[in-house]
């Protein structure tokens, strides 16, 4: 029955035909799937007039992999899996990530994908090399140094407060070494290489600190795979296990960290949680050092405050709660703009 199947591929980009997401949503229901709302394009498998197959792709993730009930075991998923490879090549994309069910971790693997990660029985990351996070170990090996104290420390910066500062300079002091990562992901109300920038100039005065670029093995919760998870308590845990994982079994050990850097978290659940499990996967295996938040008049500094006191122009609250490197780029940017607007 599976030979004799013709099958329709067709792709459709999600901003120029929203309509078709409908019959695509409905595909992914039957198989217990959301929609993750960042994918652009979709890889559909039509037979006759009828939707039997799809795989989405969100930048160089591939999510959303469904096929109708009746037809699986007839290798309908490979083929999905194939075509919407070849669309991410198109795209400029050739290593390319996904999450699954880790019941499912054997039949993406027979397409060609390798797991990484794993938190319980709830998610599997997998990518499309068998070298992928070996190469990019070996290239912060480049960067190890020698001491009996290496600290990390891994933040979105959005933007670069006086806390965040506070929290290097005091870890820097700790250590031998201090490597200091930041989320690559443009998902943040300030793009990647405006956040990078304004780390690099906040640290500049510390001789024993090297800034990282992110790269997609420490992962955005913005951008983590969540289709097939349906509760958020779920999804948070699941990116949390993966990402501390990875950071523990791959890039811990290639740069020799033995401690890492947390602020105290009093205003976000889920940062809270994520601390949480730092301290349970790193156990026995990395200290964790966690700093309480510096306040300015009486309240705890944070970056989501920088953003509010910024929606309403008010520099000089601003000023108070910054770097000077931050403020000159703040006050560059998005007072130019303010009045321009």
């Amino acid at each position: 029955m599976y030979r004799e199947l013709t099958l329709d591929f067709r792709l459709t980009v999600v901003s120029k035909h929203p309509e078709r997401l409908s019959q695509i949503r409905y595909l992914l229901a039957d198989s217990g799937l959301g929609l993750d709302n960042d994918i652009t394009l979709f890889v559909e498998a039509w037979s006759g007039t009828r939707l039997v197959g799809c795989a989405g792709l969100a930048a160089n993730v591939i999510k959303c992999v469904a096929v109708d009930e009746q037809l699986r075991g007839a290798n309908l998923s490979a083929r999905l899996l194939a075509e919407v490879e070849n669309a991410a090549l198109a795209c400029g994309h050739f290593h390319l990530f996904l999450c699954t069910r880790p019941c499912n971790k054997e039949r993406f693997g027979r397409s060609g994908f390798w797991p990484i990660a794993r938190s319980g029985n709830s998610a599997v990351l997998m990518e499309n090399t068998p070298q992928g996070i070996t190469r990019y170990c070996r290239s912060l090996h480049a960067l190890r140094q020698e001491g009996e104290r290496i600290g990390a420390i891994v933040m979105n910066a959005n933007p670069f407060t006086s806390g965040h500062r506070h929290l290097v300079e005091q870890a820097a002091a700790q250590c031998n070494w201090l490597h200091l990562f930041v989320v690559r992901e443009d998902a943040s109300f300030f793009p990647f290489a405006a956040r990078l920038q304004m780390v690099q100039a906040g640290v500049a005065h510390l001789p024993n600190v090297t800034v990282h670029e992110g790269s997609q093995y420490i992962i955005s919760r913005a951008t983590f795979p969540a289709y097939f998870l349906k509760e958020s308590g779920k999804v948070q845990q699941a990116w949390s296990e993966i990402d501390v994982t990875i950071f523990r079994d791959h890039i811990a050990p290639a740069l020799g960290i033995t401690h890492r850097f947390i602020g105290s978290e009093p205003f976000c659940d889920i940062t809270r949680q994520y601390n949480q499990t730092l301290h349970s996967l790193l156990a026995s295996h990395i200290e964790v050092v966690e700093m309480p938040r510096i306040k300015a008049s009486g309240n705890a500094i944070s970056a989501s405050e920088v953003r509010r006191l910024l929606k309403t122009e008010q520099f000089s609250r601003i000023r108070e709660i910054v770097p000077e490197s931050t403020y000159a780029h703040l006050n560059a940017h998005y007072r130019a703009r303010a009045e321009v607007a």
